[in-house]
């Protein structure tokens, strides 16, 4: 079956999370994606559950890839590395502003060359601004985006964000720019640079939070689970454990009102909008707690669903990758791995009636394809040869 971006081809010089991320999505929905690595690898082959160089890890952001390995520190490295952005449609990089560029290989060495390449570049800061030569991790860019000064319990130490949100956000950012830059080539024939960042992805993902500082309403501060523009919209205690409750708007605020026997607090003046709920937030989730603690989480969840009012449990991720919804929706796919063997992996949340997504194959082993893809390179057998006997490629 066809898919989307079949017959495009990318380079990804991405290691870790979001740039692999990034690519990954490219590789799904169809694209050719060539993954150079070092003679040491990518370091997620590292991280816990290795088989030698293999991981779960590096599967998880990799899968369908074809690997290669060149020594950009050499010559003929960075000489193939060359050849190979010459052949492709893509570009996708993740080092520190500037390290590309000291070995030929940034967006203006190549397009000079290649104007219909588009080159997305990844980064801690971005490209721009008097903090772009900083190296980027996540939880760096959570604390200096903001997303750390609004995550945790009121009065508490802030925390950061269970899942590597700006990592994960800066990728769907590029993957958006880079099939955007595709678009607009197939009108003017050139390719461009797609520059976005970790901390770019934590301010732009603050919507709600800017708002309130931006409307003069003070510096956002942490509300646990609250939500600063609708209440009661939180998790809350039942009498074995925690479900959330979304009650945004009047309507729906009348319904809960109902559902736990008290249809007078509709009425009641300190939560007859959500401008007043808002302000006597705290109090409401005590008195609705106050109700929830005398059954269990299935007795609420249960009539909560019968009158309309959007809930839901606390599930832990045992409970999340068995979900039977979750597995219908293909969440979960398997992979037959050579060295790992038969493992889980997450599926496609993007679901396309025409161009459907297709995780395919395993991450690459180190160095898999390294043969393959400089044999469509033009190279011959001697040549290759040659290239690894001085370690430029592997």
């Amino acid at each position: 079956m066809t898919r989307a971006l079949d017959g495009l081809r990318v380079l990804d010089l991405t290691q870790v999370m979001a740039g692999p991320f990034c690519s990954m999505l490219l590789c799904d929905m169809g694209a050719d994606v060539i993954k150079v690595e070092s003679p040491n690898g990518d370091s997620t082959r590292r991280m816990p559950g290795a088989v030698g160089t293999e991981s779960p890890s590096f599967n998880a952001v990799n899968r369908g890839k074809r690997g290669v390995i060149a020594d950009l520190k050499q010559p003929a490295g960075r000489a193939t590395v060359r050849r190979l952005a010459m052949i492709s449609d893509v570009l996708v990089e993740n080092y520190r502003p500037g390290v590309l560029a000291k070995f030929g290989l940034g967006y203006p060495e190549l397009s000079a060359d290649h104007p219909g390449l588009v080159y997305a570049s990844i980064s801690g800061y971005g490209q721009t601004g008097p903090s772009s030569a900083k190296g980027g991790f996540d939880l760096v860019a959570q604390g200096v985006s903001g997303l750390m000064s609004v995550t945790g319990e009121a009065g508490r130490p802030p925390a950061k964000a269970g899942i590597p949100v700006t990592d994960l956000g800066a990728a769907l950012f590029a993957l958006s720019g880079i099939l955007a830059a595709l678009v607009s080539r197939t009108r003017t024939g050139h390719g461009q640079l797609v520059d976005t960042s970790l901390v770019d992805a934590g301010v732009a993902l603050s919507v709600w939070e800017a708002t309130q500082y931006f409307s003069g309403r003070g510096v956002p501060e942490r509300l646990g689970s609250a939500h600063r523009m609708n209440a009661p919209y939180q998790a809350v205690r039942c009498a074995d454990g925690f479900v959330t409750i979304g009650a945004a708007n009047d309507r729906t605020f009348a319904r809960l009102c109902e559902a736990v026997g008290h249809p007078e607090w509709a009425q009641h003046p300190d939560y007859r909008d959500d401008t007043h709920r808002i302000r006597h937030r705290e109090r409401l989730a005590e008195k609705i707690e106050s109700v929830l603690t005398a059954q269990p989480r299935k007795y609420w969840l249960t009539k909560l669903d019968a009158h309309g009012v959007p809930c839901g449990p606390i599930n832990d991720y045992a409970e999340v990758l068995s979900d039977p919804h979750v597995r219908a929706r293909e969440l979960v796919v398997k992979t037959d791995h050579p060295v790992l063997g038969r493992i889980d992996t997450l599926g496609t949340p993007l679901k396309l009636s025409e161009t459907p997504l297709t995780p395919g194959r395993p991450a690459p082993l180190l160095g898999q394809h390294t043969d393959e893809v400089l044999g469509e390179l033009g190279l011959c057998a001697d040549e290759i040869a040659e290239l690894r006997r001085t370690g430029a490629v592997g």
